[in-house]
């Protein structure tokens, strides 16, 4: 389905609403895909891959994996402002609709994207009556003067329609053509201005702004009409914040448009008034419903008005200065992530990030497009492996690395380490051949700059990369070669990946495995993040890898206490890979333990994992794969091949957050989800579970779903109206009625994250 109409019709908002209401009709929900901040087509499968909530680590081409991914899902996806984008967007459903027979895509755009099956809904602009006459007077409904009453009075309170004033009102309304925002462009003015004066001055500005630079094509005439005339109105300082503001994709928030948008002639203590004037003239929005994890508040400008922006500043020649403010800002942020990437700041820091991914593109395509860049693209990808690494993006981060590489300029040691990430991500991506020749040439460019933290870093991943090549002996002649360089001040960071590297090189190998050393090198990188309790990557991998070994070394019930730890600390931070990894490890734990059921039921959540994203199951490792093989066969004998099958499939049916509380719960059958309440209701109002869950009290509920969101104690106590003291120890009596050691199992019970899959309604008030 297409909704299609001019700019400012409402087209999102009806999207939006109809989304949110349907999205209880869907297995698997509602994900809106923000097309507005994307430019660049060869982005779109990642973009929606990212959006539907696929790591993107699948080594098959985008599009394919995206195909593979959503083939099973029953989803709707609503692609928000299709029109720049049309030919990529009518190709991908073209190909995705056939594939997933239960996939639905809403879309919105100027114009039909014009494929099989497609059902447009043209939204027109509201009625208006047909003249300012009688009919207007007789009292009849009219939408438009409806939107325009609602409006005017909110702008200028005691304002109603009359039958003195309804003439007017006819009129202007008429003129804007019924189209909703220019609707509300115009009754903000009645601030400053009368009914009267509004329509006199409405004409008198409509006859200049058609006849200049800016006159638009006939069907947006009357939208742009309103926003030269909004511009005209707007003070000069507010002007040139307008236009600044263009240069950002999807929202922003104040911090962002203080460090783009300031300079000599605008300073930074201005930008917030200059902001409220125009959120005042309906010019900028303010999202709530997109508003940063600590509450800070988003804005955004509508496309038709970052549209004009965009050509006022052209015209300004600040474009390319502009843009470099803007590369600067989010590289600055990349920067500071990737230094505190393996601290318990980590999962905080990712959540303020993610809501800029939009941003973050933009700040690769105007560093690739500026041909003397400030901050060279390598200096951005360089930094930027944390964002991926936590987000799954790896086939986007191949996308931009590639292109970062091929460009000239940028250091030799950007373009090393750029080097050395894209070889880490592409053993993951089945690409071991070429991440070895990448890790190979970082090495030699960090040993012309003598760098000796840089070779060891290079050394360790060509040492990961041979482990996928079943090389152990050069895997032990690189991290032996690497040790030397760390020295005594090496980076925590640093050790934490040396070791649990090393404890791979031991573990996962088909002839020589070690899983005794195995065990000792992922203890050390977890002793070195000890301290760091809410770091989820690092210590996720770690723990999978102690798992693994203790597996081999046949300890099982070792290894299903930290398989679980590894899905609290993987499901903490969204990482698809790192769940489904875990599921497997506790799958092979319980078959040791004698749980046949529970663990033919987790091998098919592990397999659902996988498939839902697009994910080369264990990512081709062949230690690994074996290993699955031999449960798999035990599996079937333990429990006849019939059995199996049936457990098999129920465990594949589960949900990511459904699997992640079977794994918590520790139970043969996996438990229902305790049900979350909607806005408004009561602590405790759902009924009983069966479940861990129902050990806890209201109040501790309360604040365990508040653990699941992600807020620390203190937020949690600000967020009660409680002591800090209170709230820690409503989190402690939690931790041990449940009997877990960290806060990230309980966010994995409650499966926190399911509302990332609701479309978000953001309107244009």
């Amino acid at each position: 389905m297409t909704l299609t109409g001019p700019g400012g019709v409402g087209k999102t908002r009806i999207a939006l609403r109809a989304a949110a209401q349907v999205k209880g009709e869907y297995q698997d929900g509602v994900r809106l895909v923000q097309l507005s901040g994307l430019q660049d087509a060869e982005l779109l499968p990642h973009t929606v891959a990212a959006a539907a909530g696929l790591p993107g680590a699948d080594p098959r081409p985008a599009l394919d994996g995206l195909v593979t991914a959503l083939a099973e899902r029953e989803q709707l996806l609503l692609f928000d402002t299709c029109e720049h984008l049309l030919d990529a967007v009518a190709l991908l459903a073209d190909v995705l609709l056939p594939a997933a027979p239960r996939l639905h895509i809403l879309a919105t755009s100027r114009q039909p994207l014009d494929v099989p099956g497609e059902h447009l809904f043209p939204v027109q602009p509201f009625s208006v009556p047909e003249a300012a006459g009688e009919r207007a007077r007789s009292g009849g409904a009219c939408d438009a003067l409806a939107l325009f009453a609602q409006r005017a009075a909110a702008a200028a309170p005691g304002f109603e329609i009359t039958d003195g004033n309804r003439g007017q009102a006819t009129a202007l309304v008429r003129r804007l053509d019924g189209i909703p925002l220019s609707i509300e462009l115009a009754a903000v003015r009645l601030r400053a201005l009368s009914l009267e004066q509004l329509t006199q001055h409405l004409a008198a500005t409509y006859d200049v702004l058609e006849s200049g630079r800016f006159a638009p094509e006939p069907r947006h005439r009357t939208l742009r009409t309103l926003i030269g005339w909004s511009h005209e109105l707007c003070s000069p300082q507010e002007r040139l914040l307008w236009a600044r503001l263009s240069v950002f994709a999807g929202g922003f928030d104040l911090a962002a448009a203080e460090a783009v948008c300031a300079d000599g002639e605008l300073p930074a203590a201005q930008v917030l008034p200059l902001l409220i004037g125009l959120i005042d003239k309906s010019v900028v929005l303010r999202a709530d419903a997109a508003a940063g994890p600590d509450g800070e508040a988003r804005y955004r400008l509508l496309d038709t008005i970052r549209e004009y922006g965009a050509s006022w500043l052209e015209s300004l020649g600040e474009t390319t200065a502009c843009r470099a403010r803007h590369v600067a800002h989010y590289h600055a942020r990349l920067r500071d992530f990737a230094a505190r990437f393996f601290t318990s700041e980590q999962l905080a820091r990712y959540r303020a990030l993610a809501p800029d991914g939009d941003n973050l593109r933009a700040a690769l395509a105007y560093a690739l497009d500026d041909p003397e860049p400030a901050v060279a693209p390598t200096a951005l990808t360089a930094v930027m492996w944390p964002y991926w690494a936590a987000s799954g993006g790896i086939g986007e981060a191949e996308y931009w690395m590639a292109k970062a590489l091929a460009a000239d300029g940028g250091s030799a040691a950007d373009r090393a380490v750029t080097l050395i990430w894209r070889a880490d991500f592409g053993r993951f991506a089945g690409r071991e051949a070429d991440s070895l020749g990448w890790s190979l040439e970082a090495r030699r460019l960090a040993g012309e700059l003598g760098d000796r933290r840089l070779l060891a870093h290079g050394l360790r991943v060509s040492a990961a990369v041979r482990t996928w090549l079943d090389d152990q002996e050069g895997a032990l002649a690189d991290l032996s070669e690497a040790e030397p360089l760390l020295g005594a001040d090496a980076d925590r960071g640093d050790l934490v990946q040396h070791h649990y590297i090393k404890s791979s090189v031991h573990t996962l190998s088909l002839t020589s495995s070690r899983p005794d050393l195995g065990v000792a090198e992922a203890d050390a990188a977890l002793a070195l993040s000890a301290a760091e309790t809410e770091e989820c990557w690092a210590q996720g991998y770690a723990s999978a890898l102690r798992a693994l070994a203790l597996i081999l070394l046949r300890r099982f019930g070792e290894a299903v206490t930290e398989a679980r730890r590894c899905a609290a600390l993987k499901g903490g931070i969204g990482d698809l890979h790192g769940i489904a990894a875990a599921l497997e490890m506790l799958s092979w734990s319980e078959a040791g333990t004698g749980r046949h059921q529970r663990s033919a039921r987790l091998l098919g959540a592990a397999a659902g994992e996988w498939r839902r994203g697009g994910l080369e199951p264990l990512s081709g490792q062949s230690a690994a794969l074996a290993l699955q093989d031999l449960t798999r066969q035990q599996l079937k004998e333990a429990l006849g091949e019939k059995t199996y099958d049936r457990l098999f499939a129920e465990g594949m049916e589960l949900s990511e957050q459904q699997a992640l509380a079977f794994a918590a719960a520790g139970t043969d059958a996996p438990p229902p989800l305790a049900r979350r309440r909607t806005a408004g209701a009561p602590a405790g109002s759902s009924p009983a579970t069966g479940t861990p869950i129902d050990a806890l009290t209201r109040r501790e509920l309360e604040v365990a779903e508040l653990v699941a969101q992600g807020l620390s104690n203190r937020e949690i106590a600000q967020r009660l109206v409680i002591s800090k003291r209170t709230a820690d120890a409503h989190v402690e009596h939690i931790l041990s009625k449940l009997g877990f050691s960290s806060r990230l199992e309980i966010a994995a019970l409650l499966g926190s994250g399911a509302g990332a899959e609701d479309a978000t309604e953001g309107t244009h008030t």
